[in-house]
């Protein structure tokens, strides 16, 4: 049966789909590249991490990352604060290469999941999932929040010699995100096929 195989995404090879343990993986035989990995999480578990992932995104949105003090003078921004002063700055390319893996990528995804998860919880088909599956398997590498946040730290570490650095609301947001996203980066897109060909398989 053409459910039961697979074709490498590098070489094009066909595959009999096997059962696989808990966090392992096939690999072509041909070239190596991996062809697809146990589901390591629960379609609940990965919607409840999308929710929370939403929500976290939101505060560490809306809210200062930092506050500096200097001599009595306090100044806070977020993010697209510091983006837009980037910008101001005469650095385009900088500000929108931050803007596009801090915010845009990375939000695409989570709502893209939100949108693929919502329906096939309901037992329901969304429409256009393999297409939206290689959406998320072309932007995923893009989204660097951990990369900022390390920037973040990095520099609040040089500046508290000069000032008072006052941790905001979303630099703890923003370390919150980088673990709820971590933990979805964890679950393969292309698991969707397979719940897609499952709940084919049910309504059949």
């Amino acid at each position: 049966m053409t459910h039961q195989l697979i074709a490498c995404e590098e070489c094009d090879a066909l595959h009999r789909r096997i059962a696989l343990n808990a966090g392992s993986a096939a690999h072509c035989t041909r070239c190596g590249a991996e062809l697809f990995r146990s589901r390591a999480f629960h379609i609940d578990t990965v919607l409840a991490l999308t929710v929370g992932s939403l929500v976290v995104f939101v505060l560490a949105n809306a809210f200062p990352i930092v506050t500096l003090e200097m001599k009595g003078v306090r100044n806070g921004s977020t993010l697209l604060g510091a983006i837009v002063t980037l910008y101001r700055e005469g650095m385009p390319i900088v500000s929108g290469l931050v803007l596009a893996t801090t915010i845009l990528f990375p939000l695409t995804e989570l709502m893209i999941l939100l949108y693929l998860l919502v329906p096939l919880r309901q037992g329901r088909l969304p429409a256009q999932l393999h297409l939206f599956t290689r959406v998320i398997q072309t932007i995923r590498p893009w989204g660097m929040i951990e990369v900022f946040l390390l920037g973040v730290l990095v520099s609040l570490a040089k500046l508290s010699s000069t000032a008072s650095v006052l941790p905001g609301v979303a630099l703890w947001a923003f370390a919150a995100l980088t673990v709820l996203l971590a933990a979805i980066l964890m679950f393969d897109p292309r698991h969707f096929r397979d719940l897609a060909e499952e709940l084919a398989g049910s309504h059949a």
